[in-house]
């Protein structure tokens, strides 16, 4: 590791390493809840912004009320999600059941609400003000018994009891920490973008199962929808390719007039999709959230969602502690979210991996777990709820 010159350095209780929707979350809770801490991370960058959204699930919403205290900010921007259709389009002979749900059967008004990731980050960033500094990278840390020490690319350096790391699938802080990770990819690509359709979505997510992966529209203000388009790869460079009239045609028939004509259609990306976990959730006073900690593919709104239930949790782990980064904190936030993080992780990817699987036992099994989902009440209830559910609040 490369030595850190330090001819001074700002004291911290924690730094947060990282700048996307978890690691500034995790900054302005922590100092909600009067920890001293900071985040640091690259800053939006205005020819490349995130065009991606985020469906924030009922615990999210209450986790960004409570704990961070900005959701009256970031309500205005995001589009309240009142039901839920899974449409089974594999073609296949063991084929699911299409199911419908409405938020509305276990007493709530949405599941959640989708919001545009650069309204989320914008908002965020307004928040933490001076708590947040900007930064194209963090080039070393250094752990010290009391301390890790922080150097940024520009020569800023911070003392930190506890750094968070935050800071995506290829975390510096996790590696530089020798955190090993099981890690896995798919031959998938999801293509996403914003789109304007002839038809109301009334507030409904739609996830359609196809053999190739999930096709996911999620309602956004007037009169759009975001898009999740799984697809393999060699598709997804055909679909890149494609000009915007070509595009929304093949949209529109994907969509079969769900939506009606798409008569728009938005800047679109493509991200390949894989997974990974992290072999320990910390390290010497180093904790690790979001991304840093655990990918899974785009199924069920789980990613982000999960990232603020590591965030409800160690802050719920910090709040009474003098020491931050002392050993006994961390091996609480780390028997709080190693089942969690287990569990949702790779329950996405046997869903993905029994969709897109030709294994009539696989199909077999699928079938019957959703067939029993749409006939059993109580069972519907709960799925439901867990589903929206947010441990650590």
């Amino acid at each position: 590791m490369r030595m850190m010159k330090m001819t001074s350095s700002e004291d911290r209780d924690v730094v947060v390493v990282g700048a996307g929707p978890v690691g500034l979350a995790a900054a302005m809770a922590l100092r909600k809840a009067g920890v001293n801490a900071v985040c640091v991370g690259p800053a939006p960058n205005p020819d490349a912004p995130d065009r991606r959204t985020t469906a924030l699930l009922e615990g999210s919403v209450r986790f960004l009320s409570e704990n961070v205290g900005l959701w009256s900010e970031l309500k205005p921007f995001a589009e309240p999600l009142r039901g839920l259709r899974l449409i089974d389009r594999t073609g296949r002979l063991f084929r699911a059941p299409d199911m419908a749900f409405q938020a509305a059967e276990i007493g709530r008004q949405a599941f959640g609400y989708n919001i545009a990731n650069a309204d989320l980050i914008r908002i965020l960033l307004e928040g933490l003000g001076a708590g947040f500094r900007p930064t194209s990278g963090v080039t070393a840390l250094r752990t010290r018994q009391h301390t890790q020490q922080i150097l940024t690319a520009e020569g800023e350096a911070f003392s930190a009891k506890l750094v968070v790391g935050a800071d995506g699938r290829k975390s510096f802080c996790r590696e530089s920490a020798g955190i090993g990770v099981r890690a896995w990819s798919y031959d998938q690509t999801a293509i996403v973008c914003n789109f304007r359709h002839s038809r109301p979505h009334g507030g409904a997510c739609t996830e359609f199962h196809y053999a190739s992966g999930p096709f996911t529209v999620v309602p956004l203000g007037d009169g759009a929808s975001s898009l999740v388009w799984v697809v393999r790869r060699d598709e997804a460079s055909a679909l890149s390719q494609m000009d915007d009239a070509e595009f929304a045609e093949a949209l529109t028939t994907r969509l079969d007039g769900l939506l009606g004509e798409v008569v728009e259609v938005g800047p679109r990306g493509a991200f390949p999709l894989s997974g990974l976990i992290a072999a320990k959730l910390t390290g010497t006073r180093l904790a690790l959230i979001g991304e840093a900690a655990h990918v899974m593919p785009p199924i069920g709104a789980q990613g982000l969602n999960l990232g603020f239930r590591d965030v409800a949790d160690l802050v719920g782990c910090l709040a009474q502690a003098d020491d931050p980064g002392a050993p006994e904190v961390l091996a609480a936030y780390e028997r709080k979210r190693r089942g969690d993080v287990w569990a949702r992780t790779l329950a996405a990817d046997l869903l993905n991996r029994t969709l897109v699987s030709n294994l009539s036992l696989f199909q077999i099994l699928r079938g019957a777990g959703l067939t029993a989902l749409s006939v059993a009440g109580p069972l519907r209830r709960a799925a439901m709820r867990q589903g929206m559910s947010t441990a650590g609040l």
